[in-house]
């Protein structure tokens, strides 16, 4: 399948979005709801809080927390939502939104891989 998937900060809005999704498991600090245009929050999609905790977006330990990531998103605690996150890829494009300072060494970016089938 080819997917059109894309990914960003939350706080930026583009017009070539397509659906914007957050896949962040804590509501982004400072942005209101109606400001942030959603069209999904997905937080189950989301690392693990021990995960998470244990990345601290150090981007030395990148390539391990994906591995770990990838890991996750076969659980029983993200399998749902990993799946209506599918589901909405297929439907067209996506932006995947974080509040993360770099989205490119994140959980977005691990999922963009995941999507597309590029390294996942």
């Amino acid at each position: 399948m080819d997917r059109q998937i894309t990914q960003h900060r939350v706080y930026d809005v583009s017009p070539d979005d397509g659906a914007r999704i957050l896949v962040d498991r804590i509501w982004p600090r400072g942005l209101g709801k109606e400001d942030a245009r959603l069209d999904a929050w997905l937080r189950e999609v989301a690392p693990s809080d021990a995960l998470r905790r244990w990345y601290g977006h150090d981007p030395g330990r990148y390539a391990q927390f994906r591995g770990r990531y990838l890991a996750e998103l076969e659980d029983d605690a993200h399998r749902e939502a990993a799946e209506r996150l599918r589901a909405l890829a297929d439907a067209g494009p996506v932006t995947l939104l974080t509040a993360t300072r770099d989205p490119a060494v994140s959980h977005t970016a691990v999922l963009a891989e995941w999507l597309t089938g590029d390294g996942g």
